[in-house]
Formats: C-alpha cells, structure tokens, sequence
C-alpha cells in the first residue's frame, strides 16, 4: 500500500485546510485510514480515523473543528480542517491499517500562523 499526502500549507489562525490522501497498491486489504500528527521532538499522535464503513473518531483536541471523510471508490480520505489554531501545527501523516500492517504517508506540513 502506498500512500500519498496533499493539502498542507501555511494559514492563518482561524482559517481552514484540507488534507487529502491517495491509497493506492493492496487496498483491498485497508480497513481504518487516518491521520496522525507530530511536532518536532514529541510523539506521534492520533488526530481522526475512519473504518471502511464509515465510523470516525478524533482526538480530543480536534473535535468540532476537524471532520474526516472517505471516498472508497477513489481510494481518498480527507482531513477537514477548520478554525486551525497555532497550536495545530504540526507534521501531519496520513496512515492506513490493513491486518496487522500499518502503512505510513511521507508526511505533509501544517502551519498555523497567529
């Protein structure tokens, strides 16, 4: 499976992005795509999945504000991101669960100008 991130960029506080990830490869074989994010020198953390029927989670410190979505047809999930804070930015790595597998997009930055 592979994975591929779009979508990131710079904007300002309260402004909105949407990432966007192309699978493509065994995804036959996915079950839950998300996304992850990180700064530099923390943990990786969780920010919203979603399973192949549909059903999301989030992360705590997105809710309200982030929507995730997928077009199984077209092999995309996306991350809606609205009133972005300075504190959003971070790296933000698109995932893909298939069985005991966990495939990893290249990452795309995120910056929340105050």
């Amino acid at each position: 499976v592979q994975l591929v991130e779009s979508g990131g960029g710079l904007v300002q506080a309260g402004g909105s992005l949407r990432l966007s990830c192309a699978a493509s490869g065994s995804i036959f074989s996915i079950n839950v795509m998300g996304w992850y994010r990180q700064a530099p020198g923390k943990q990786r953390e969780l920010v919203a999945h979603i399973t192949t029927g549909g059903r999301t989670s989030y992360a705590d410190s997105v809710k309200g504000r982030f929507a995730i979505s997928r077009d199984n047809a077209k092999n995309l999930v996306y991350l809606q991101m609205n009133s972005l804070k300075p504190e959003d930015t971070r790296v933000y790595y698109c995932y893909a669960s298939a069985g005991v597998y966990t495939y990893w997009g290249q990452g795309t930055q995120v910056t929340v100008s105050a």
